[in-house]
């Protein structure tokens, strides 16, 4: 497994744009597929976006696709998720997560970050 810590999440005016960061630790983070889920209040974790091991493949979730974008740097352990024209509705905790196969269901998921707070004011 690896262990993951995110940052860059805070207040932000619909709008605007933030860019999530994701520091993994271990060798082996050119062996997993990295995704991004959220989590708004009291609702179940989602999907919101994910990355090939090589960073070849991207995948979004409808609600993200044309405003988000994901991406890595594997020589330095990182993942990234570049939010822009942020809505309300994109209000949640957004979590970092490592997957040695799948891309989009949260069970094929094998290590989770802690998550970081985004809030979008309207």
């Amino acid at each position: 497994q690896v262990q993951l810590v995110e940052s860059g999440g805070g207040l932000v005016q619909a709008g605007g744009s933030l860019r999530l960061s994701c520091a993994a630790s271990g060798r082996t983070f050119g062996n997993y597929n990295m995704g991004w889920f959220r989590q708004a209040p009291g609702k179940e974790r989602e999907f919101a976006a994910a990355i090939s091991r090589s960073g070849g493949s991207t995948f979004y979730a409808d609600s993200v696709k044309g405003r988000f974008t994901i991406s890595r740097d594997n020589a330095n352990n990182m993942v990234y998720l570049q939010m822009n024209s942020l809505k309300p509705e994109d209000t949640a905790i957004y979590y970092c997560a490592a997957s040695r196969n799948g891309y989009i269901s949260a069970k094929g998921y094998d290590s989770w970050g802690q998550g970081t707070q985004v809030t979008v004011s309207s």
